[in-house]
């Protein structure tokens, strides 16, 4: 399956990513990207796309990563809703983990 997804370029800690059409199965570092479909650069802000092949390419049957799907929402190519791509619901059951142990009240007894 063909996936359209960021691949990070740049050097530490300057960021910068390409927008590259990838077999699934290969790892975005490996560098076997089929085409690249755009770029983006978190510092400047607006990525730049070729809208015509990422119509294409979605055309096709290519799966879109949640970040490139943002994109193309804000873009206005796809009708959706964005997708939440922190995860919200993951780093919330981590915080109630790490929350101390509710106290007993001062009046209570300890039974054993």
């Amino acid at each position: 399956m063909l996936t359209i997804r960021l691949q990070r370029k740049g050097k530490k800690h300057d960021p910068s990513y390409r927008v590259v059409l990838i077999d699934s199965r290969r790892a975005a570092k490996s560098g076997s990207v089929l085409e690249i479909l755009g770029s983006y650069n978190p510092r400047k802000g607006e990525p730049q796309l070729k809208l015509d092949k990422i119509k294409e390419w979605i055309s096709k049957g290519a799966q879109v990563s949640e970040t490139v799907h943002n994109f193309l929402v804000n873009a206005k190519i796809i009708e959706a809703k964005k997708k939440d791509v922190l995860h919200h619901k993951k780093i919330k059951a981590k915080i109630e983990k790490k929350k101390p142990k509710e106290e007993k009240p001062a009046g209570a007894l300890d039974s054993k």
